[in-house]
Order: structure tokens, then C-alpha cells, then sequence
């Protein structure tokens, strides 16, 4: 054991990386000090960490992230989230299940605001929770509806997965965005199924109308406009992914300061920007880190005997599909999805080119199979979050939430079965 210790560097950092994860050490400090002890005992140059560390941030891509996350700040505090939420309950109605499908429905659309699952659960969950309650809904199912639908936050553009994907698969952003569009409501129509099922069953209703559609969409325009002008400018060629990043935020600013005049005080926007350095430090911090692994991984030789080895488990694509998924179900409930694009990718790319599949459709596959893990504890982000919000144990949330779990893993199988659906707007806009 001792000579593989000394010999095998890939060995070495895969211990060094597991044992400290095992200990439920963070994940920054898990990737970061294994890839700089190897780099150290290998005499590897740690002159070229600083430089890795540094390169592992200064990708324009990457700008997009802040940007986004500040976005979903200022979207929730504009009243905007508010408005969407009573947009869609007048939309649904007293119809069976109406409040939890118009769940399904507004975390979908939140999606392609926010970018973050997290952050959808916290800004919808504060709202749409005690509503569901009011009317009659289980707080736990009610905790574990919005939980598992802001996970379409990852999938729905823009996603700032999809960014971090592109960045290290060196694929198309744009692409990524219209790809995820039709498998992110492939998802949410599964979702509102079982809500729509478990409603059935518990007798559960929507509320009834209080002011009629046209009001509600009047008073919700400039919200739905969001994506709009997001997705609208990004497809239209007026600006890229980091662009239209910046440009939410100024909307985000004009509806809130001049529209809905909810952002009247400097303390408010103090508090915004203060959240969104608090989530954009976290999230960067574990990019670099994770990124002097993987060019550590990949020196050494980890990535291609890890490639080497899943190749040698099946030549039957389908069966190494399935065993890659299961791996990512697992992955989910350790690692956060930025952490495991970083370290499983480098693996999973080589397998892609094998095979030939398509590297836009394998991320949104990837995508979609790591939204379950932030439901799936131990590492359940999304979860906890909803669990935090309606005052629950994980314990109380947890039942709840199979039944949701087992829909989103049937429309994973209908997306991996049928990779056609996925490219097909990518295809017809020519991206």
C-alpha cells in the first residue's frame, strides 16, 4: 500500500480528495487542499497554483454568474416574484391540485429569472408555502412542491449550470440555454402530474378566483416580461449569455425602482447586494478550487484511468448511459452540481467523443439528473432551504418528496430515450 502511495500520484489524490468529503469537510477545502498536497509531493510547480487558481476565474462566461444571481435578488425583491405567483393561482383556479400545479408552474418560470435552485426556494417558498397551507395543502407537501420544482432553476435558461457546463465542455451557452428549454417543461409536466395525483388522492383544491385574468396578467406584464427580454436579447443576437446577465439586472432595477416602486430605499438594495456577494462567494470559491483539481486530476493521470476504467465496465452505450446516470444520482447526494461538473466531467467528455454523443444534449441530460440531487439528501440544498422556510425537519420534508423525485426520474428516462427532443430547438434556430 505505502509503494501505490508513493507511486501512484492519481491514487493519492483520490484518497486525499474522498477521505476528508467521508469527514463532511466542505467541498472547496475537499478539492482545493488535495489537488495542492499532490502538487506538493509530486513536485508538480506550486508556483503554477496561483496561476490555475486565477485561471480558473478569468473566463468571460463566468461573469454571467454574479450577474445572474444578482438578478434573482432584485427580481424578488421588485414584487416581481409576488405578482407571477398571483398571476398563475388566478390562471389555475379552484381546479383539483390547482395550487400546487400553479407551483409546478410559476418554479418554472422563476427558472428562467433566477438560474439558482436555492435561490427560487427561497424566493417563492416564503409566498407560495403559506399559501398552499391556507388553503387546505399538507405543509409538507407543500415544503417538498417548491423544493423540487425550483430545481427546474438549473434547467430552464438561463442557468448558471449550463454556464459553469459550457465553460468546461467548451460548448455553446446559447445552445445549452435552447436546449434546456423543451426537456426543463418535459419535467415540469411530470411534476404537475404527480401534484395533480397526490391532489386527487388528499382532496387537496386550488383557490378560488378573487379578480379576473386580465387583471392579474396586467399587474404581473412587466414579471413576465423578464424573460422576454432575457432569452428575446440572447436569440436575437442583440447580446451574448454575460450580456443579457447585466441587462437583467438593470430591468430588474427599472421595474422595481420606476413600475412597482418596492425598491424606494438605499437599505434595500444594501441588503440585495450584500446577499449576492454572500451567494457568489460561495459559488467561486468552490469554482477555483475545483478547477486547480481538475487540472491537477488531469496531470496526473486520474481522468484518463477514470475514463478507462467506466469504458471497460460496458461497450453498450445504453448500459454506460445508465451506469453514468446512476453515478450522478449518487454524485447528487454528496456533492453540490458545480463541484461534481468539475470533477466527473473531465471523466465523463472522453466517453462522450467514444460514442459520439451529442456534448450540448449530454449536458442537459447531466443538468436535469444533478436538479434531483438538490433534493436528494445528505446534500438535499434545495431541501434544506424549503425545510428552513416552512419551519420542518428533513425528516417531515423528506416522505413528501419521493413521489416528486419518481416523476422528474420518468421524464429523465423520456429525455435520455430521446435526444431529438432536446436538440430540437438548438436545430431549428441554428445554434
Amino acid at each position: 500500500m505505502d509503494t501505490i502511495w508513493y507511486n501512484d500520484p492519481a491514487f493519492v489524490l483520490l484518497v486525499l480528495f474522498v477521505i476528508p468529503l467521508l469527514l463532511r469537510v466542505p467541498i472547496a477545502i475537499c478539492l482545493g487542499l488535495s489537488a495542492a498536497i499532490v502538487a506538493w509531493l509530486f513536485d508538480m510547480g506550486l508556483d503554477m497554483l496561483p496561476y490555475n487558481f486565477f485561471a480558473g476565474v478569468a473566463k468571460v462566461p463566468l461573469l454571467a454568474i454574479p450577474f445572474f444571481i444578482l438578478a434573482g435578488f432584485i427580481m424578488e425583491r421588485s414584487g416581481i416574484a409576488a405578482r407571477i405567483v398571483r398571476l398563475v393561482e388566478t390562471l389555475a383556479g379552484n381546479m383539483t391540485g390547482g395550487l400546487g400545479i400553479a407551483t409546478v408552474g410559476v418554479a418554472t418560470f422563476w427558472g428562467a429569472v433566477s438560474g439558482s435552485g436555492p435561490a427560487t426556494v427561497a424566493a417563492l417558498g416564503l409566498i407560495l408555502i403559506p399559501a398552499m397551507v391556507k388553503n387546505g395543502y399538507d405543509k409538507p407537501f407543500a415544503a417538498a412542491t417548491v423544493s423540487v420544482s425550483s430545481g427546474l432553476a438549473i434547467v430552464i435558461p438561463p442557468s448558471i449550470a449550463f454556464i459553469v457546463y459550457g465553460g468546461i465542455a467548451d460548448v455553446s451557452v446559447p445552445a445549452l440555454f435552447a436546449a434546456g428549454i423543451v426537456p426543463g417543461l418535459v419535467v415540469a409536466l411530470f411534476l404537475m402530474g404527480s401534484v395533480y395525483i397526490t391532489s386527487v388522492r388528499k382532496g387537496y383544491k386550488g383557490t378560488p378566483r378573487t379578480t379576473s385574468i386580465w387583471s392579474a396578467f396586467k399587474d404581473a406584464f412587466w414579471g413576465v416580461m423578464t424573460p422576454v427580454v432575457i432569452l428575446g436579447g440572447i436569440y436575437g443576437g442583440v447580446f451574448t449569455p454575460t450580456e443579457a446577465a447585466a441587462v437583467a439586472i438593470f430591468y430588474g432595477l427599472f421595474v422595481g425602482v420606476f413600475i412597482y416602486k418596492s425598491i424606494d430605499n438605499f437599505k434595500i438594495l444594501s441588503d440585495v447586494l450584500v446577499e449576492s456577494v454572500k451567494s457568489t462567494a460561495v459559488i467561486m470559491v468552490v469554482v477555483t478550487c475545483a478547477g486547480l483539481f481538475a487540472w491537477v486530476a488531469s496531470t496526473v493521470g486520474l481522468v484518463e484511468k477514470g475514463a478507462q476504467v467506466l469504458l471497460s465496465l460496458s461497450d453498450n452505450p445504453w448500459m454506460l448511459l445508465f451506469i453514468i446516470n446512476v453515478i450522478l444520482l449518487v454524485a447528487g447526494m454528496l456533492l453540490d452540481a458545480i463541484s461534481i461538473y468539475y470533477v466527473l466531467l473531465p471523466f465523463l467528455l472522453p466517453l462522450v467523443h467514444h460514442f459520439g454523443w451529442d456534448p450540448v444534449w449530454f449536458g442537459v441530460m447531466m443538468t436535469v439528473n444533478l436538479a434531483v440531487g438538490q433534493v436528494t439528501p445528505p446534500v438535499a440544498v434545495n431541501l434544506y432551504v424549503g425545510a428552513q422556510i416552512s419551519q420542518l425537519t428533513m425528516e417531515e420534508i423528506t416522505p413528501p418528496v419521493l413521489p416528486l423525485l419518481v416523476a422528474t426520474l420518468l421524464a429523465l428516462v423520456v429525455i435520455v430515450a430521446f435526444p431529438s427532443m432536446t436538440m430540437f430547438l438548438p436545430n431549428l434556430w441554428g445554434l
